[in-house]
């Protein structure tokens, strides 16, 4: 009987100090992509509004240059100025149409269907394009905030998360993509290097600031 209490007493302090040693081991380090997945499933879903800032370019040359303010988390909706080597317009995006003339005129504005205000980049839907990236053996570079991670796509593989910027990228053969996210789960800077099989590669890169609660945007007056 002696014996039997003893054993169960050695077996009841070896649980005691097997769960102390588990206790005060340290935590396994999570990977790069969990950080990201942990960051994204934080982040606040609410519609919100950033400024944008999108430069398109070919080696030193820029093609286009994108300013102003747009919502996210929600339909694409904004209001920017964009110039060319070609024009220099003021756009507004609603849900329904874009408008667009010539910047700093009053003259009369021309109408396009919504997705003509999405470019090579999908704006309104960064969470599921960076999601995708981790999707296609995304890296993760962490030490220093915010965090970039990098993944090489297709366009077909950018059309599962927008069917119009997959579309637009069609040309191209791949894209070396890589978003940067930071502590909060906001997606600050996205940057596409998009190559061609006969072309010069093209780089659009995204920069997004001064969040803020998201803005009313209606159909310029006249319309």
């Amino acid at each position: 009987m002696t014996h039997h209490r003893t054993a169960t007493l050695i077996l009841a302090l070896s649980g005691v100090i097997l769960s102390a040693c588990a206790s005060g081991s340290p935590a396994r380090a999570k990977s790069g992509r969990q950080v990201v997945r942990d960051r994204l499933a934080a982040a606040d879903d609410a519609p919100y509004s950033a400024a944008l800032r999108a430069v398109t370019q070919t080696g030193t040359r820029r093609l286009q240059l994108v300013e102003g303010r747009v919502n996210l988390n929600a339909p694409l909706t904004g209001r920017t100025a964009e110039r060319t080597e070609q024009y220099a317009e003021d756009v507004v995006i609603t849900r329904r149409k874009v408008y667009r003339r010539a910047r700093g005129t009053h003259g009369v504005w021309q109408e396009f269907p919504a997705s003509a205000a999405k470019g090579g980049i999908p704006v309104d839907r960064l969470p599921q394009y960076l999601r995708l990236m981790l999707g296609h053996g995304a890296s993760v570079h962490q030490g220093s905030e915010p965090v970039r991670v990098s993944a090489r796509l297709t366009p077909k593989d950018v059309a599962s998360v927008d069917r119009t910027t997959g579309r637009n990228l069609s040309p191209a053969t791949t894209i070396d993509a890589q978003v940067w996210i930071d502590k909060e789960g906001s997606i600050v800077r996205v940057r596409q290097q998009i190559h061609f099989v006969s072309a010069s590669d093209i780089q659009a890169t995204l920069t997004l600031t001064d969040f803020r609660s998201a803005m009313s945007v209606s159909a310029p007056a006249g319309h």
